[in-house]
């Protein structure tokens, strides 16, 4: 088990089952920015035991998931449609009130804690970033994507693009996805791991929370999009093209 599983990339075990994020999450392994990575490589890197982290991937692994999605088996468009009504909405609709409890603790007990304005800073910062990256994969990105998912489903289909059509935003995306992910892992360290501490009000310690369930679902949305919806449709993209422009 352990030998099959080190070898393989964090995105591949994620991909194989979606139990294993759990996992990864909770031994702070990046399988979306850094999913490229093996298994072995990144306990490597953070001087995990491999041992200990597959026996948890193990455990998962037996139990039963009947409301697991396989979202290798869904094409480009339902892919794209499941991330802007699961992903974007949940970031849509969470931002607002992250930032609104913030706001609020910062200007009540950052004299006593400091590390709270900084938080706030860089929680709009994500924000800010979050808000123009999805309305240019929903204007931009993902309609080029299911277009192409539409022209695959066509027989005897062919594309006359360059491949800058599709790498150009993706690399974009692929660079804003690690920034986002590095100012929230700042969030994380400033929080420390979204403890609040004994003093902490409810809001105070509502934000926290809010901030750690909003970090662990975008690396969810990080993960569906750099380690299956875009490698899908380049692959598509290649497999359709007839001619290329230099």
């Amino acid at each position: 088990m352990i030998a099959s599983l080190s070898s393989l990339s964090l995105a591949q075990i994620v991909n194989n089952n979606h139990r294993a994020a759990s996992v990864f999450e909770k031994y702070h392994l990046d399988f979306c920015c850094k999913g490229k990575r093996s298994l072995e490589q990144a306990c490597s890197e953070q001087q995990l035991a491999i041992s200990e982290v597959t026996a948890d991937l193990k455990n998962i692994f037996t139990k039963d998931d009947h409301i697991s999605i396989d979202f290798e088996k869904m094409d480009l468009i339902q892919l794209a449609d499941y991330i802007v009504q699961t992903h974007h909405a949940y970031v849509k609709n969470e931002m607002p009130q992250i930032y609104a409890y913030l706001q609020k603790v910062a200007s009540k007990h950052s004299e006593r804690h400091p590390e709270l304005f900084k938080i706030f800073q860089t929680f709009n910062a994500v924000k800010e970033e979050m808000e123009g990256h999805m309305k240019k994969e929903e204007l931009i990105l993902f309609p080029r994507i299911k277009e192409l998912q539409k022209l695959a489903n066509r027989e005897n289909a062919n594309l006359q693009l360059n491949i800058t059509y599709l790498q150009s935003p993706i690399t974009v995306m692929e660079q804003e996805h690690d920034h986002a992910g590095s100012l929230l892992n700042d969030i994380r360290i400033l929080s420390n791991d979204y403890t609040p501490p004994q003093d902490a009000c409810t809001t105070y310690r509502l934000s926290f929370a809010a901030l750690k369930a909003f970090e662990l679902d975008l690396h969810q949305h990080v993960h569906l999009e750099n380690n299956i919806l875009f490698p899908k449709a380049i692959s598509m993209f290649r497999d359709l093209q007839t001619t290329v422009f230099n």
